[in-house]
């Protein structure tokens, strides 16, 4: 997720996502849950375990995995925190979906509590993922990891959402995996399979919506999604907006926000508290959260933009800005390739392709982009860095690097 953070902390709306989720995890009748987070941010997990445990009713502890050593040693850390051998929901909060799925998932296990669930998402197109081999009764006999083109068992992929009827029989399963001592890391993926030549696992077909988030672009799929779930325009009574300004569409403006003269909004948008869109400014389908500042003729579109951002008289498009970003006047996300071709984003060295035939730049907190810098497309730039005038990034920036144009005057005196 790099030049990003924690992406289960990531907003999109008034609240972290983690938090977001677990409200909708009490929504569905689960009571209790365990988050297994890392030593960086136990404090902030410790805070929402808190904050959901007062306001939803849930019971939620957190666990910590101290070495990112795969799912299946992240469960083991949680099993100290469950009572008993009883049923285990596992999910990944950043996997955002429709309800229907944990709904169906729900119902299933509840009409027969001996077997366990997994939802497999129906894909028509090949997706680089892990497909079920599904006998035609639904009963699952294995897992592929990514067979290729034309080499699926079947059109349904793996999502973590799975019910294990035994978390005992299950733990036991991860453990004899580790003790195998083999170099991948798919030791949960490895213990289900076994698993499910000795026990009934059936799935729960999904066809529904499925916003990943891994890498820093997707992002604008997971904005995407919860701005399709704003109907109708939500401003808030201390918001300030000039009666010459025009809002369309599904928007919600949040409290102490000011949409001064000559700006526009155009929905589905999120405008966060107190933030400004100045005068003769545009945010289209795009998420501007609190405090940030959408300067004089300022474009924001199909963005996410985040807290105490500074913008004036740029062009941020299909861009993910972390907090605290420095965006100077004349600054432009680049977005579409000359070629029209999907963006490609470098990550870890491996040339990657976004899916996206349009993506701008993806800047860490803290950045600052002087006047006319410009970003080519598919650009990350990392914490603190600090780009000066009139540059055009072709290429990543490091955390706390510093980049800028040689410039040599030629003056010729009259």
């Amino acid at each position: 997720m790099w030049p990003l953070r924690e992406k289960s902390l990531l907003r999109f709306g008034p609240e972290p996502l983690l938090l977001t989720q677990l409200r909708r995890y009490a929504g569905l009748g689960l009571r209790e849950v365990v988050i297994v987070g890392n030593p960086e941010n136990q404090a902030e997990m410790d805070g929402l375990a808190a904050e959901a445990s007062q306001s939803t009713g849930l019971q939620v502890r957190v666990a910590v995995q101290p070495e990112p050593k795969g799912m299946g040693d992240a469960l083991l850390r949680a099993e100290p925190l469950l009572a008993g051998d009883g049923p285990i929901f596992i999910i990944q909060v950043h996997d955002v979906v429709d309800e229907t799925l944990h709904r169906d998932l729900l119902a299933a296990f509840a009409a027969d509590p001996t077997a366990s669930y997994l939802a497999g998402v129906e894909m028509q197109q090949y997706f680089p993922g892990g497909y079920l081999i599904v006998e035609g009764d639904g009963r699952i006999t294995g897992m592929v990891e990514k067979p290729g083109a034309g080499n699926q068992p079947s059109n349904l992929v793996n999502i973590v959402a799975h019910i294990h009827s035994q978390s005992g029989v299950l733990f036991e399963a991860i453990r004899a995996e580790y003790a195998r001592d083999l170099p991948s890391d798919d030791h949960y993926e490895r213990a289900m399979d076994a698993l499910m030549k000795r026990q009934v696992y059936r799935v729960v077909p999904y066809s529904g919506a499925w916003k990943a988030l891994k890498f820093p672009w997707q992002v604008l799929d997971v904005m995407e999604y919860f701005l399709g779930q704003i109907k109708g325009q939500h401003i808030d009574p201390t918001a300030y907006i000039h009666p010459n300004a025009v809002i369309n569409g599904d928007v919600i403006i949040g409290p102490g926000a000011k949409v001064f003269t000559g700006a526009a909004i155009a929905g589905p948008a999120y405008i966060g508290a107190k933030t400004i869109v100045g005068n003769n400014a545009l945010v289209r389908h795009s998420m501007v959260l609190d405090r940030a500042n959408v300067g004089f003729t300022t474009e924001v579109a199909r963005s996410y933009v985040a807290d105490d951002c500074q913008m004036h008289a740029c062009r941020v498009l299909d861009s993910v800005f972390a907090p605290n970003v420095n965006f100077s006047a004349g600054c432009t996300t680049a977005n579409l390739r000359i070629d029209r071709g999907n963006v490609p984003v470098y990550v870890k060295g491996q040339k990657l392709d976004s899916g996206r035939d349009k993506l701008g730049a993806i800047i860490g907190r803290d950045a600052f982009l002087a006047v006319d810098v410009m970003t080519m497309p598919g650009v990350k730039v990392g914490e603190r860095a600090q780009v000066g005038p009139g540059t055009h990034v072709h290429r990543d920036v490091k955390d706390g690097a510093r980049v800028w144009v040689k410039q040599e005057l030629g003056i010729v005196e009259e």
